[in-house]
């Protein structure tokens, strides 16, 4: 019989953990999910007022010692921040434990499978959504989806749990085949949208309008698709495309999350993008230019901090 989850455990308090957090908490009740984080952090977030959408919002906090094992952790913290994350939710992993990244980019899972083991490990990609959090408020307009995939034989069951697990909590999921080219699809839209919003200071609407910035933004993600068949991917045009089409239903005025994190002068997820690509490029003796120029840019920008 698969394991029913009922409790969640959330590490990091960002837009998307807490934007998951409100949702189970809304249909399940307050008990059914709450934030790991460190004492430091704890003490912290206890002088903050959250808000939603202007709403007030408080979550239940603990601490790793205070923490049982629970059914399902998602981790939602800055790439920088994952070896850290692990430490803090060590407590918290049983052996039913099933774990998703919503994080961007395409290792979060290894490394949480290597560090828990590969079979608690989902692949998850979070898309469609417009959230957008600064100091402890967060506004969204589109909660967008979850695409969810088994990365290895024998996880059938603990898929099966989790979509069940989002039926009851109201949130929006989609299963796929080709998880795979899915995550690259994923980190082809980040490597493009998230970069070049942060180098040139601009918005969803900016971004979309012919031009340098438009171009740059193009160009980033072309190179994913040249790398990902290397890596035997196979990305096409068309998904490009079909990326640039979701950008697009995004609210115009919007940023994300590099973005976000440039307007409050916080360090970025730049090696977790361009720096991921660099890597991945000089293994195959690729060129790279427009993940070269984004790189050096971003770089020169958060010396400046």
């Amino acid at each position: 019989m698969d394991h029913q989850i009922k409790t969640t455990a959330i590490i990091g308090m960002g837009a998307l953990g807490m934007l998951y957090a409100s949702q189970i908490s809304s249909v399940l009740g307050s008990d059914a999910v709450y934030f790991l984080a460190d004492q430091k952090r704890i003490e912290r977030y206890k002088k903050m007022t959250f808000t939603i959408n202007g709403i007030p919002w408080s979550f239940p906090i603990k601490a790793p010692v205070d923490a049982d094992p629970a059914d399902l952790i998602i981790i939602a913290v800055k790439y920088s921040t994952l070896p850290s994350a692990l430490e803090t939710m060590k407590h918290a992993v049983g052996p039913d434990t099933t774990i998703i990244s919503v994080m961007n980019g395409i290792d979060s899972e290894a490394i949480a499978g290597n560090h828990f083991g590969d079979e608690k490990v989902l692949y998850c990609i979070a898309q469609g959504m417009d959230a957008m959090k600064f100091d402890s408020n967060l506004t969204y307009t589109r909660s967008g989806e979850l695409c969810l995939g088994t990365r290895i034989k024998g996880q059938e069951h603990r898929l099966r749990a989790l979509t069940r697990y989002f039926d009851s909590a109201g949130i929006a999921y989609r299963t796929e085949n080709d998880i795979l080219k899915r995550l690259w699809g994923k980190f082809m839209l980040n490597v493009g949208i998230n970069q070049t919003c942060l180098a040139y200071e601009a918005n969803y609407a900016q971004a979309l309008t012919p031009g340098r910035i438009y171009d740059t933004l193009i160009g980033a993600m072309r190179e994913v698709i040249s790398l990902s068949q290397k890596e035997g991917i196979n990305l096409a045009e068309s998904d490009l495309e079909s990326y640039i089409e979701l950008l697009k239903t995004l609210s115009p005025e919007g940023v994300p999350s590099m973005r976000q994190d440039g307007i409050a002068r916080r360090p970025s997820e730049v090696e977790m993008f361009s720096g991921t690509i660099r890597r991945l490029a000089a293994k195959h003796g690729l060129s790279v230019p427009v993940n070269d120029m984004l790189y050096e840019k971003i770089k020169e920008l958060e010396a400046s901090y």
